[in-house]
């Protein structure tokens, strides 16, 4: 197959390998190497690197092109069944002819690997990996990984905990990942449902402020109405003098009084009630970009994780048939041939594509979740904030006002204060004898 003309059938990063092929599907690769295992060596546009065979479909079977074994007479001699080769562009790489485990090593030294384990755990090593081998992995530094056929996979109990992305702040962005159960343990909410509905809280309460306010501005306007009803009554019109003037004042008192509360409703309604109102309006918009896109993408995630598992179940499977043909064939219990052999171990690449593509398109996802999730609980989070400052501002003005109102309630009562020290009981008789007097009184003389 050395020297073929392939097509490639799907797009490949190239990460699931140290020297991996970055290709698009559709394009034209010059297949290099063919080992056992999987892998091929390929050159497109002058790059050269390693793919899964199941990537490609070959167009064309040119004359096979053997790798060029070499003696390796300046290193120590190698183990037994190790054979040492050169790659079309000279670097030296490393076959078991026994197990047919491959690679290069930067040392000169072959790779040890297992005798074509499908499932491996494995701690961390310094050693350069294999682009040929059956479960070629990525170096990782800290955790125990988990390779399923060229797929690795962070052990459960070693991965790292995720760091917090705002500490010390109780964010939102934080604290709404997992479930939460109901308090009857029935159903479970997500975090996001959960902060939703501290959002659409908010809005209810905004929207109760709102009528309430409302409610204060509907008596003070009535009581406005009542007020300057009253200062029109004409009890004790006919009142004069010092008193009569103070009592004067005591009725236009509750017309300015009137006035002031008609001006205190009308302001609550045009610098409360309705910014109350119109924020909550925005407040909605703003809420109705977020409810189904983070649904949507949580239900996308679930959708592809159970592909994996389903995709993980089936490699398993495979791995394992191809398990018992292997054995079959050494004991001489079945009539396999190495034709059957070659079958499974290719349904079995197959899967562990198969698995590796849920697995792309699952971290897709996951990183779009994730994503998502964080931009949108911080601008939930925005909102919140604005939200309670917006209220808070409104209802200092609320105050400020009724401030205002008790100033000019009280400055429509100093003149009748002002009045009332100068009623004058003695000035008010004088000045209504004066007015009214009959003649004055004096003595009569009778002669008799």
């Amino acid at each position: 197959m050395s020297g073929a003309l392939c097509r490639s059938l799907y797009a490949f990063s190239g990460e699931q390998h140290q020297q991996g092929l970055k290709f698009e599907a559709g394009e034209l690769i010059s297949v290099l190497q063919v080992l056992d295992g999987g892998w091929w060596e390929g050159e497109k546009d002058g790059v050269r690197g390693w793919f899964p065979a199941s990537y490609v479909q070959v167009l064309e079977k040119p004359g096979t092109m053997n790798p060029q074994r070499i003696e390796d007479s300046s290193q120590s001699p190698l183990p037994q069944g190790w054979q040492c080769y050169m790659s079309p562009q000279g670097r030296r790489y490393y076959v078991n002819s026994n197990t047919n485990v491959n690679g290069f090593h930067s040392s000169g030294s072959p790779l040890h690997h297992p005798e074509t384990g499908h499932v491996i755990v494995r701690k961390p090593s310094s050693d350069p990996q294999s682009p040929g081998s059956p479960s070629p992995t990525k170096r990782h530094s800290k955790e125990t990984t988990m390779t399923i056929n060229c797929v690795t996979f962070p052990h459960p109990d070693t991965m790292p905990e995720q760091q917090l992305l705002k500490p010390g702040e109780w964010s939102y962005c934080d604290y709404f990942w997992a479930d939460r159960k109901d308090p009857q343990g029935n159903n479970s909410v997500t975090g996001f449902e959960e902060l939703l509905q501290k959002q659409l809280k908010g809005k209810q309460m905004q929207k109760e402020m709102a009528e309430f306010i409302r409610e204060r501005i509907k008596i003070e306007e009535e009581y406005a109405k009542n007020l300057a009803k009253l200062s029109q009554n004409s009890l004790a019109y006919q009142e004069e003098g010092t008193l009569g003037e103070a009592w004067a004042q005591v009725k236009k008192s509750l017309a300015d009084e009137a006035e002031v509360h008609l001006k205190f409703s009308s302001k609550l309604q045009s610098e409360v009630e309705k910014p109350l109102l119109n924020f909550r309006e925005n407040f909605k918009k703003d809420m109705k970009k977020f409810d189904h896109h983070i649904a949507d993408l949580r239900k996308q995630l679930a959708s592809r994780y159970a592909s994996v598992e389903k995709a993980r179940k089936a490699l398993a499977e495979r791995q394992k048939d191809l398990e018992v043909k292997t054995q079959q064939l050494e004991i001489k219990l079945s009539n396999k041939t190495e034709e059957d052999i070659k079958k499974a171990r290719r349904k079995s690449t197959q899967a562990g594509d198969d698995l590796m593509r849920c697995v792309d398109l699952y971290n897709q996802s996951q990183s779009k979740w994730f994503e998502e999730m964080v931009t949108t609980t911080l601008e939930l989070e925005r909102l919140e904030v604005e939200r309670v400052e917006m209220i808070r501002q409104h209802l200092c003005q609320y105050t400020q006002l009724r401030h205002e109102t008790d100033m000019f309630n009280q400055s429509t009562v100093e003149p009748v204060d002002q009045l009332l020290q100068k009623v004058d009981p003695a000035k008010d008789r004088e000045l209504w004898v004066k007015e009214h007097k009959t003649g004055d009184i004096r003595p009569i003389n009778m002669d008799i």
